[in-house]
């Protein structure tokens, strides 16, 4: 195990020396009998005091809490559970979205199976994360030391919805005879299976020097590639908030799926009712006024708080669907759903390039968490850090996948509770793991986050899905340095294409015309179909080829430094005609 000491700066931290097991003991026994390790003098009252109008803010900075500091342990399960909370709705949307009526279309009890095991992976692998073991006998580590939060990543997202759409297609998965899409676990599996294979890519990726990493994917590759990622999900989100991302979306839907999700639905309504549009709003304006008057335990974690708006005005208005919480059992745990593993060869070219951009953003996700957490960001220990930290990404995916769940990558939102309660203990990360795990494993309380209402999960997705817009849209402006023709021109490029793929994502299906009972052939060309049918590959794609082949150029002067320029050039001119006459 890893530990870090010293001062919380940018100053290299120092291994401490091993505490014996009797003083271990008494660390215990002095956080669980005395008041300072119970409670300590911790400014609780900033945590909970909102910020209304006309409210005296009292401005005295909250201490510091590095990474090896001691937390009473009040202070540690509060902030813990604060944690956990940033993270839930980031956690189990994935896993909502790919088994959910746009996905798979999972049975209900494996639906709510997999949200119990996101979150009792995330917990799990987290604690691994913060923990950082070193590999014996190498210089190398597995995890990053620092408060990481794994959880499945949202880039899988368009890719596997894509690869579902086709298993659909192509019959792979199957349809009624109206061409309703049935449940596929096969289909499913088939998804994970193909991710479990391909994170081994990332695993390798780890062993790149982390310098030359961003040489090969610099920012402006990375951010509109993550932009592009946030603005395709969007369009998933902002279909559910309307009601549903099923067939009852269609401009003609069956009889059916007349209402959504389905007419057997309680208070079912047609798909963009004015019913469903302003559940959809209660949820995006309680975030709103989370962000206004809140308390900073409360903007911390308010996509929750606006999802519980949401939910107590939908159930009050009958729009909940208790028979999935009453059928759900108290607990659950990993494996007791399973599905069947397999490879589906068109899928590894795409989910390929989704590993690559996910260790792109562990990379920038870990050194935000370091800057926040006052710990170095270059270095030795910062780029074993970055090694740990995408290996744990790429070993996470696969433990990920073969606990039925997809990629797993790092969490930004936690960088964002650690700038604002001042709190980048360890203490903090492990108690956060443990509330993830506890949630995970009362399935009834999975049960209740699937039975959410689509327009109220469709709200708070929206605004998720946006803040990885917005994300892309930084690391842009922020790592490219847009005031740069060049940079410009590949950033216009890339996203032209991108752009345009993913708003028309069925534009390049017609241009193999192959027929044929070759199976490779076939499963090749499909491979490819879903690459250019994905906006953030073709984005990537494009401004990574740009940014090898465009030359640096120099760039035009200001007024004021050619006028400089050009005095000196008349000063120096002068002079040697001077020295010219002279001789």
């Amino acid at each position: 195990m890893d530990e870090d000491v010293g001062p919380q700066s940018i100053a290299p931290a120092h291994a401490p020396p091993r505490k014996t097991l009797a003083q271990r003991l008494a660390s215990v026994r002095r956080a669980l009998t005395t008041r300072e390790g119970l409670v300590g003098d911790y400014d609780y009252a900033f945590l909970f005091m909102p910020n209304l109008p006309f409210m005296k803010r009292d401005l005295r900075p909250q201490p510091f809490f590095g990474l090896n500091d001691r937390l009473p342990l009040l202070l540690a399960l509060l902030l813990g559970f604060q944690h956990s909370l940033a993270m839930l709705a980031g956690v189990i949307t994935p896993s909502i979205i790919l088994s959910g009526s746009g996905g798979a279309n999972l049975l209900p009890e494996q639906q709510r199976y997999l949200v119990s095991a996101s979150l009792i992976v995330s917990g799990i692998m987290s604690a691994v994360q913060i923990t950082r073991f070193h590999i014996w006998k190498t210089p190398y580590y597995l995890g990053t030391g620092v408060i990481s939060v794994l959880g499945i990543s949202f880039t899988i997202l368009p890719v596997g919805q894509g690869v579902l759409a086709q298993m659909y297609d192509n019959g792979y998965c199957p349809s009624d005879a109206d061409g309703t899409p049935l449940p596929c676990p096969r289909g499913y599996g088939a998804l994970i299976g193909t991710s479990a294979v391909c994170a081994l890519l990332e695993v390798l990726i780890s062993f790149i020097p982390p310098q030359t990493l961003l040489r090969i994917f610099p920012p402006i590759v990375s951010g509109p590639t993550v932009m592009l990622i946030g603005v395709k999900l969007i369009q998933s989100g902002f279909r559910n908030w309307m009601g549903g991302s099923g067939l009852c979306s269609n401009l003609s839907p069956p009889e059916f799926f007349a209402r959504c999700p389905d007419i057997t639905a309680p208070h079912a309504l047609p798909w963009g009712s004015p019913e469903y549009i302003g559940l959809g709003f209660s949820v995006f304006a309680g975030i709103i006024l989370c962000e206004r008057f809140g308390s900073p335990i409360m903007k911390s974690t308010s996509v929750i708080w606006g999802l519980l708006v949401g939910c107590i005005i939908a159930a009050a208005t009958g729009y909940f669907d208790r028979s999935g919480i009453d059928d759900a059992p108290a607990v659950s745990f990993l494996w007791v759903e399973t599905f069947p593993l397999s490879v589906y060869a068109p899928a590894v070219l795409p989910i390929l390039a989704v590993y690559v951009l996910c260790a792109i953003e562990a990379i920038g996700d870990i050194t935000a968490t370091c800057d926040v957490s006052r710990l170095e960001v270059s270095g030795k220990i910062y780029e074993t850090r970055i090694q740990g930290g995408v290996l744990s990404d790429g070993l996470s995916s696969i433990f990920s996948a073969l606990a039925g769940l997809t990629a797993a990558s790092c969490f930004a939102q936690n960088n964002g509770v650690i700038a604002q309660t001042r709190v980048a203990a360890r203490s903090a990360g492990y108690a956060c793991c443990f509330f993830l795990i506890i949630m995970g494993i009362f399935s009834k309380f999975g049960a209740t986050l699937v039975a959410i209402p689509a327009s109220v999960l469709g709200g708070m997705t929206t605004f998720l899905f946006a803040a990885v817009a917005a994300s892309g849209m930084a690391i842009t402006s922020r790592g490219a340095g847009l005031n740069s023709r060049r940079s410009r021109f590949i950033v216009t490029a890339g996203l032209a294409l991108g752009f345009a793929a993913t708003l028309f994502p069925d534009w390049f299906s017609r241009v193999f015309s192959y027929e044929g009972d070759n199976s490779g052939l076939n499963s090749f060309l499909d491979a490819i179909v879903l690459v250019m049918n994905t906006g953030f590959a073709v984005c990537a794609l494009v401004c990574t080829l740009l940014n090898f082949i465009l030359p640096e150029e120099i760039e035009e002067m200001n007024v004021e430094t050619v006028e400089e320029v050009r005095s000196d050039s008349d000063d120096r001119q002068n002079s040697e005609s001077k020295e010219q006459k002279l001789a």
